[in-house]
């Protein structure tokens, strides 16, 4: 397969944005809102800097460095970020944080991933240990919320932290295994409320209704990007999420369309009325199966397979139109709640009725991270 296509549209995806409006974040564009700071341009941003590694091509630091500091001021407080509404969505973008400072020396980076950490040390909590996913969602824990937060805790820990609090990294993923994951179809809900309150919850379990893919997907991502960030001696925590990961992927291979090679917006419907082949999901599912295969954390035959993955999204999304190419299949947004949208309800026919866009980051972002592994086959 030509992947130099690709090459081509990660350049038009910098080239055609400024930090203020970049053209990945259509939820934004979408709703006429100011740019902040978001998990969705973190994503992207820390897509370009492995790009920037493998490549050597300095434009890419330097795009990160002008985006991100365009939302980092001296102080290191950032543009459009809120610390009591303790949502951890937003410290994903922080990552990008470590290797910025690392490649720059600008103080202000390194305040910035101090007040991030601050969040995380008085982040709500459920009884047993597990971060809200947001202060208005009270005792909720998200799938997605586990990539979101525990990246950037594990850095945190692994480089400045000395790793005293890998237990509590560990334990969050443990209780998401232990609460959130079927056994028998071996796939994780979408979330899981504590309290068992929520409109959506189960009143038994807690749980959501379906399992949706790139909730699943962001879960794999936070996995093995998590296990390689630990420090060398963290021996028991690596084991254990070793454990982890290795069922969940495994769980999943079996959901793989044979035809697409693509997994389903809704996981466990493969071929249902509106449910379609998602791009985002996909793609996350196929970096973390190369990354754990390349760091030998998975079976070596799940290199290949996460490559045919990859290479099902380029064939059925990936379009080229007057010269520029397009990513699409990309489910643009969901969630659960809160009361007063009660379409969020979890339940298949939720799931279908979102928006499904081109060249959001939710898409391109792990679109090139796959890329990334690709690259290092």
């Amino acid at each position: 397969m030509d992947y130099s296509l690709i090459d081509k549209y990660i350049d038009r995806l910098i080239d055609d944005s400024t930090p203020d409006r970049p053209i990945w974040n259509i939820e934004n564009i979408k709703h006429g809102k100011p740019a902040g700071w978001n998990y969705i341009d973190g994503c992207m941003m820390t897509s370009l800097y492995t790009t920037y590694l493998l490549t050597g091509k300095k434009k890419y630091l330097d795009f990160i460095d002008r985006f991100v500091d365009y939302y980092v001021f001296e102080d290191g407080t950032i543009r459009g970020y809120e610390l009591d509404t303790y949502n951890v969505d937003n410290i994903n973008e922080g990552r990008v944080l470590f290797d910025l400072y690392r490649e720059t020396g600008k103080p202000k980076y390194r305040k910035a991933i101090d007040l991030l950490y601050s969040q995380l040390k008085t982040q709500p909590r459920t009884a047993i240990g597990n971060f809200w996913h947001k202060k208005i969602y009270p005792n909720q824990v998200w799938l997605d919320g586990l990539y979101m937060a525990q990246v950037f805790y594990t850095r945190y820990e692994a480089e400045i932290n000395g790793g005293k609090d890998y237990e509590d990294i560990v334990k969050q993923f443990q209780n998401v295994y232990d609460n959130m994951y079927d056994k028998q179809k071996r796939l994780y809900y979408h979330g899981w409320d504590y309290s068992k309150t929520a409109f959506w919850a189960d009143k038994k379990t807690g749980l959501s209704k379906s399992f949706w893919l790139r909730s699943v997907g962001w879960y794999t991502v936070g996995l093995v990007d998590c296990i390689c960030y630990l420090s060398s001696g963290a021996n028991d925590a690596k084991t254990r999420l070793v454990k982890i990961f290795r069922d969940t992927i495994e769980g999943l291979e079996k959901y793989i369309d044979g035809d697409s090679k693509m997994f389903w917006q809704v996981v466990d419907r493969g071929g249902m009325e509106g449910n379609y082949l998602e791009t985002s999901g996909s793609a996350m599912i196929a970096y973390a199966m190369m990354k754990g295969a390349r760091f030998g954390y998975l079976d070596k035959r799940y290199a290949k397979l996460g490559e045919e993955v990859f290479n099902g999204i380029c064939k059925k999304y990936l379009t080229e139109t007057d010269g520029k190419l397009n990513l699409g299949g990309i489910c643009l947004m969901a969630g659960l709640g809160p009361e007063t949208n009660r379409k969020r309800d979890g339940s298949y026919e939720y799931y279908i009725s979102e928006p499904v866009v081109e060249n959001d980051a939710k898409g391109t972002g792990p679109f090139v991270m796959a890329y990334t592994e690709i690259q290092q086959l």
